[in-house]
């Protein structure tokens, strides 16, 4: 069983995850990719979280997702070689055991071993409420308009991401299996609901 979640920031992604994980009873990846990513190159875990947050910046347009044009440009050929790299950890952790990713564009890089797909995302009210209440260092103290900011600035980053690596639409419900709306929802009642159907029958 491999899973899939790429989310909305403050929808309650990474948190429902985690919950179905632990309801499934198999491993859950996020953050652990990175340190992994780590190990295997020359470049920094900041470096690596930093380069993963958005798409890379060249001096002209690239497409990586449908054809990839070499350039000599730093950025860009630091950018493939974590994404090419982040690819194989992903594909190392799939082979390993059941298990949940979040974000990566793991839906795109492990493709050929048909994961099921989710794609959590919420209302910017839901979004702004949650980040309040997680009460996280880099947004704390934060007006509502600072937090929408914020919200908007890191969705559109991950958009560019997935976008620029996949060919695809982030969030396109033609690439996922289950999109969910976590804007009045219990993560907690939601995450052992999709448990509950993913779970092999008896």
């Amino acid at each position: 069983m491999i899973i899939t979640i790429g989310r909305e920031f403050g929808s309650g992604g990474r948190e429902f995850g985690r919950r179905l994980a632990e309801e499934l009873g198999i491993a859950y990846y996020d953050r652990e990719i990175l340190a992994e990513i780590a190990k295997k190159t020359a470049y920094s875990q900041e470096y690596i979280e930093e380069v993963s947050q958005g798409r890379p910046v060249a001096l002209f347009p690239i497409h990586y997702g449908g054809s990839f044009l070499s350039v000599a440009d730093p950025n860009i050929t630091q950018a493939a070689d974590i994404f090419q790299e982040q690819s194989n950890v992903l594909k190392e952790l799939a082979d390993k055991s059941d298990c949940l990713i979040i974000g990566r564009a793991a839906d795109y890089v492990l493709r050929d071993r048909h994961p099921f797909r989710i794609f959590i995302y919420s209302s910017l009210e839901a979004k702004v409420r949650r980040c309040k209440e997680r009460e996280d260092e880099r947004e704390k103290g934060l007006s509502d308009k600072a937090l929408i900011k914020r919200i908007k600035q890191v969705d559109k980053k991950r958009r560019q991401y997935y976008e620029f690596y996949t060919g695809n639409v982030w969030g396109d419900r033609n690439h996922y299996d289950l999109l969910i709306n976590t804007s009045n929802g219990d993560l907690k009642a939601l995450a052992k609901a999709v448990a509950a159907l993913l779970k092999p029958k008896k």
